[in-house]
């Protein structure tokens, strides 16, 4: 299937939910979005706001049922982080074999420092959003917070989406076009990352322990 009768597949399947069951419909698909991240919000969110334009919709409940399903997917990963947690996590690393558990901890300390910004920013990159819950959960960063920085990025999120989509009316496929640039680019910054970080590690790994050594 191409992306453009994915997209297609997902616009009807919006649709039909928010014939169904109005804004709450548009609620159930963002919260499924969060949980399947290739269902993309960037079709979801500005058809919610192009069929708000059409009156068939309420803005203001699109907005406020998009992030109420917005939080309830990220609780669940964060609930699924919190389950795996520090202890799993790291027996699953130890097993690794190009994964030190000093980047666990490394990455541990790093979002007790960033944790709040990294919550809050997140929710504004594709992929990421999704993601950035479990972490939170594996860090058990105190449940307030991460729902407040949960609610504040995706109620953003979604309203520049929505927006677009109840301003742009039947133009609203630019949002995806465009969006859908913007994620390319971050699957390919975040695929460039991973390679260099294999090639250091495999680099590390095939030098001699002295040379190692002589180094530091």
């Amino acid at each position: 299937m191409t992306t453009q009768n994915f997209a297609a597949e997902v616009a009807g399947w919006a649709i039909g939910l928010m014939e169904t069951l109005g804004a709450p419909g548009a609620g159930v698909a963002i919260a499924l979005e969060n949980l399947f991240p290739p269902l993309p919000s960037e079709v979801i969110l500005p058809l919610a706001g192009f069929t708000a334009a059409q009156g068939g919709l309420v803005l203001w409940q699109v907005l406020a049922w998009t992030t109420a399903g917005s939080v309830t997917g990220a609780l669940i990963l964060y609930g699924l982080g919190a389950w795996l947690g520090r202890d799993r996590l790291r027996a699953i690393v130890d097993r690794m074999p190009l994964v030190p558990l000093s980047d666990v901890d490394k990455a541990e300390d790093w979002f007790a420092r960033r944790g709040d910004q990294a919550v809050l920013i997140g929710r504004l990159i594709p992929i990421v959003r999704s993601l950035i819950s479990i972490p939170a959960g594996v860090e058990r960063m105190p449940l307030g917070r991460f729902l407040a920085y949960t609610t504040l990025g995706s109620g953003v999120w979604n309203t520049l989406l929505v927006g677009a989509g109840y301003l742009l009316g039947d133009q609203w496929q630019v949002v995806e076009e465009g969006v859908g640039v913007f994620q390319k680019v971050v699957v390919v910054v975040v695929a460039l990352a991973v390679a260099w970080w294999l090639y250091l590690r495999l680099r590390d790994r095939g030098r001699p322990r002295h040379a190692a050594g002589a180094g530091r």
